[in-house]
């Protein structure tokens, strides 16, 4: 197969929506850098590796990219099909959803990976419908914004 030619897997990605430490009515959200979907708002999160459970992706990715421990259960809350064809990708997307592990003081997001991301920040679910509008979010959590699932809305309002 050439290098000219789309790949023909769809891929699986999981994505976090994590409560904010230090504000339980905001999510973390990080601007993406050097790859697909560079300069767009997205969730914590990444590619389900073989043999892991969505659970175990999901605290493996937010540990890797915020250093925070997330509390378990970590709960299913929405799925999306997202493909890219302007970037011949695909994916699935998988969303979780958890709380941060209660400590004193709390937790605080650390950018563990600079070179994929600028840094983590928080927003309410009403800001990221504002930013959906002005299109900065990754396809992925565009989509999940677009569908708003009660059980999103629900758990960052409780």
């Amino acid at each position: 197969m050439s290098n000219s030619n789309p790949p023909t897997v769809v891929r699986v990605g999981v994505g976090v929506v994590v409560k904010d430490p230090r504000d339980p009515n905001k999510v973390l959200c990080g601007i993406r850098k050097g790859s697909h979907g560079e300069g767009l708002l997205a969730l914590p999160g990444g590619h389900l590796e073989l043999y892991e459970s969505w659970e175990n992706c999901a605290c493996r990715e937010v540990l890797e990219e915020c250093n925070l421990v997330l509390q378990r259960p970590v709960e299913f809350c929405h799925v999306t099909n997202d493909p890219m064809p302007s970037e011949q990708k695909h994916y699935v997307t998988i969303f979780m959803m958890a709380n941060c592990e209660v400590t004193n003081p709390p937790q605080i997001p650390r950018n563990m990976e600079p070179s994929k991301c600028e840094g983590w920040q928080s927003f309410t679910w009403e800001e990221l419908h504002e930013l959906q509008k002005e299109k900065k979010l990754f396809g992925p959590l565009d989509r999940l914004v677009q569908d708003s699932p009660s059980t999103v809305k629900d758990f960052i309002s409780s």
